[in-house]
């Protein structure tokens, strides 16, 4: 019987297997960010603890980073505190930070791939819920709380239970207007925010296997919103293409060693899965969620459900997303008015994000008394925009258009919802208050439906634009 790469990979890294039944995991790669690190070098102090291996950690800052008045002490001073924490810890410890001021600085899981730290079997860590987002590489990456972070400062090792594999088969091809957002919001519906509990997702298939790398990293980014603990696609010629010449990727005849064993380490053709879904990628939509969690999804043809139209243990959190979003069984997605609308977030900032985005705003403008902003994810995406006229499209149009960071995605910085605002979002969650307002309304879907929604002033099909 074959191995799935998840299955090479943690063995690769396996350290051994503690008392407890937990494995010992080695980690090739350590991410930190201003939020989730300060706490975890104290508790290094604390300890009169060292970094087992500085030069595997990379830093940025992203979450509390303001998108437009970068200067400082920043106006929130718990924002500057982290700030400062970061440039301290970092110096003391001696970790690269790629800072305000270093043209690599940019969201945590946009910065990695560009500059090519992230690479096929892998095993990554990040204090950040998002990091499966590196599995689009054939990585294995687990968003870690701080207490791990300080244990992979000190050991370069996590405790970490086994995984289940479920393989993800997304046949055919998608349509116009949709996307890899689409994509992984349908997946997230049909097998629920806590489907995935327990479970590395493998996804698979000809619309996976059509993706760029930039449309992967969006589908692996909210694996962790359908419950599981990883996500990863395997490595292929595209992946290759894209990491050639990246920054921190081999060189010469070591890049070419290295595409050898990457494509080793691809899922065996007979592989055991504990798992297999699959998902006819032809017939989706562009997809919008309605609710409160991102599992609570509709193609925007769709009209909200009804009670009895769900199952009896979803029936309780529809209630209360009713009341929340101040939506009726059988309203229609499309027509809803936004007050809101925003492009970008670690799911969906990149250069294609963007491009997508341009082309529906092309000719247009925002509606009356909507407030648009677009947020490169980093440094490097913003410049390439800039370099393509992208800035100067969105402007024309009304939209704002920002320096890079996590911006409204989590509202950690002063990039907030107000009140009961709608917003159009291409993040990751609709939690409540999950954007700044503890009353405000998310409305999940892809950049070009956002950008759609912007110029329309409600939720409207971005085929029709």
């Amino acid at each position: 019987m074959g191995q799935s790469l998840f299955q090479k990979v943690w063995d690769a890294h396996a350290v051994r297997t503690l008392p407890s039944g937990q494995t010992q995991l080695f980690i090739g790669l350590h991410l930190v960010h201003e939020v989730t690190s300060p706490q975890a070098f104290e508790m290094l102090r604390e300890r009169n603890l060292g970094i087992a291996y500085p030069e595997r950690t990379f830093a940025t800052v992203d979450h509390i980073v303001p998108t437009r008045d970068l200067d400082r002490p920043f106006a929130d001073e718990m924002a500057e505190h982290m700030m400062a924490a970061v440039e301290k810890n970092t110096a003391e410890f001696g970790i690269p930070l790629f800072d305000l001021h270093d043209e690599r600085q940019g969201i945590v899981h946009v910065i990695g791939p560009e500059l090519g730290l992230t690479q096929p079997g892998m095993t990554i860590a990040c204090g950040d819920s998002h990091t499966a987002t590196h599995g689009a590489f054939g990585a294995i990456a687990f968003g870690i709380g701080t207490s791990q972070v300080r244990d992979v400062l000190a050991t370069q090792c996590l405790a970490m239970d086994p995984l289940k594999v479920r393989r993800i088969e997304v046949c055919g091809t998608l349509g116009d207007g949709v996307y890899a957002k689409d994509v992984i919001l349908n997946i997230i519906r049909n097998l629920g925010v806590k489907g995935g509990t327990g479970y590395a997702y493998e996804y698979a298939g000809t619309a996976i296997e059509g993706m760029d790398m930039e449309a992967r990293m969006s589908v692996c980014n909210m694996s962790i919103e359908g419950g599981a603990r990883a996500g990863y696609v395997n490595p292929d010629q595209t992946t290759y293409s894209y990491l050639q010449g990246r920054a921190h990727a081999p060189l010469g005849e070591a890049f070419d060693r290295a595409v050898s064993w990457w494509h080793s380490l691809t899922s065996d053709p007979d592989a055991d899965y504990d798992d297999i879904y699959r998902l006819d990628g032809s017939a989706l939509e562009p997809t919008v969620t309605w609710g409160i969690t991102p599992g609570q999804a509709l193609f925007v043809s769709e009209k909200v459900p009804a009670l009895t139209d769900l199952p009896d243990d979803e029936r309780d959190v529809a209630a209360e997303a009713y009341d929340y979003m101040d939506l009726k069984p059988g309203a229609a997605i499309s027509g809803i008015p936004i007050d809101v609308a925003f492009v970008g977030s670690c799911t969906n900032s990149r250069i294609s994000d963007l491009r997508e985005a341009a082309r529906v705003v092309k000719g247009h403008c925002v509606a009356e008394g909507v407030k648009a902003l677009v947020v490169p994810g980093s440094k490097s995406v913003l410049k390439a925009a800039e370099a393509e006229g992208l800035h100067h499209i969105f402007e024309d149009a009304g939209f704002e258009w920002r320096g890079a960071g996590c911006s409204m995605c989590l509202a950690m910085n002063p990039d907030k919802l107000q009140g009961r605002e709608i917003c159009a979002s291409s993040s990751n969650r609709n939690f409540k208050g999950r954007q700044g307002s503890p009353t405000g309304r998310t409305l999940l879907m892809s950049p070009a439906m956002v950008a759609a929604a912007a110029i329309a002033g409600e939720v409207i099909d971005v085929r029709k634009m």
